[in-house]
């Protein structure tokens, strides 16, 4: 970021954490005033089939993949309203949509993203805060080239003021 003439930070915690969270905020406002643009993207699996798989594994997928957009979002959410604006990016993979077996945990918290974005952008939609995710296939060659583009346009671009709850997906077609 810095190499492009930019700003950046950083921290280290544990976004499942809501002490850490609130850590994280707090460094953001003490650096640079407030929060424009929070982009979730927090990521860990522990597949297994239901019938094998421990409460431990279900939970601590949940608590990383699910809980830490709904704590990062609410951490976010607390600064834009109070200027009544902001963009919120949740990225998720195509597995909340179409499912693998052996990842019931992770395939149960990326669905829950895409609830939770849907539902906390009716929220906001009236303080000007935007709230968007999009799904990706992970195994997507030059990923990462449109995956930049469309946070970029979600976070920057005036075009994007009326995008609220939707869904992009980025995926070369799996979830069709």
């Amino acid at each position: 970021i810095e190499a492009f003439g930019g700003q950046a930070l950083t921290f280290a915690g544990d976004v499942s954490n809501e002490a850490d969270v609130e850590a994280m905020i707090r460094t953001v406002v003490d650096a640079w005033g407030t929060v424009d643009v929070l982009v979730n993207n927090a990521v860990i699996t522990q597949d297994g089939l239901l019938m094998r798989m421990k409460k431990s594994q279900w939970q601590e997928v949940i608590n990383l993949n699910l809980t830490s957009v709904f704590l990062c979002m609410q951490a976010a959410a607390k600064i834009m309203t109070m200027k009544k604006k902001g963009r919120i990016i949740n990225i998720t993979l195509v597995i909340g949509q179409v499912a693998n077996v052996g990842q019931a945990n992770y395939s149960a918290a990326k669905a829950g993203v895409i609830g939770l974005t849907k539902s906390v952008a009716r929220e906001y939609a009236s303080r000007n805060i935007t709230l968007n995710t999009f799904t990706l296939d992970s195994g997507r060659l030059g990923l990462l080239e449109e995956v930049v583009g469309l946070v970029e346009f979600l976070a920057l671009n005036p075009a994007a003021n009326t995008s609220l709850g939707r869904v992009f997906t980025v995926d070369g077609g799996m979830a069709m």
